[in-house]
């Protein structure tokens, strides 16, 4: 009943998974980006961002599985799917705590970026205030982040969340 490596199936590499995470990530991002996506492409986000999350938890660094975390709860937001936004949201302030004081990865932006998606699914779950307490945390934890370009990005993401 399966492809699975216990029926004689080769075991993917580690190499070979980074790269199915990376590619699937970027794929999302297409998807995420592209204008009138048909339920069927709305559809094949939402698995390839979990897919490249879960090649993720196997070769990957907390940073990793936040960013994973990151974006599927993003994917999540913009289809206006609330409940599991905030719970990808939370995976990835979690990685990220967890993570945090530059082991694992973790960069100066993460925390940021974790506070953002927090906001974005507070946001879309219609939690105006607690919305706003987590945009709040990531502009201030943004003034950390040491590079122009990734503070602008920063600032730049935090202007499109919902209601905003």
């Amino acid at each position: 009943m399966g492809d699975h490596p216990g029926n004689g199936e080769a075991e993917l590499s580690q190499a070979q998974r980074r790269r199915l995470a990376v590619d699937l990530f970027n794929h999302v991002w297409t998807l995420l980006e592209l204008a009138g996506r048909t339920p069927e492409q709305d559809d094949e986000m939402i698995h390839a961002a979990h897919a490249s999350r879960y090649h993720w938890s196997q070769v990957g660094t907390k940073a990793n599985l936040a960013r994973g975390e990151w974006q599927v709860s993003r994917v999540y937001a913009v289809l206006d799917r609330a409940e599991p936004a905030l719970y990808h949201a939370h995976r990835c302030l979690a990685y990220v705590e967890e993570g945090g004081g530059g082991e694992e990865g973790i960069e100066d932006w993460d925390l940021p970026f974790a506070y953002e998606a927090v906001a974005r699914a507070e946001a879309v779950a219609g939690n105006t205030a607690e919305s706003a307490r987590y945009e709040l945390l990531a502009r201030e934890a943004g003034e950390g982040i040491a590079d122009d370009e990734d503070r602008d990005h920063l600032r730049t993401e935090l202007g499109t969340l919902p209601g905003r």
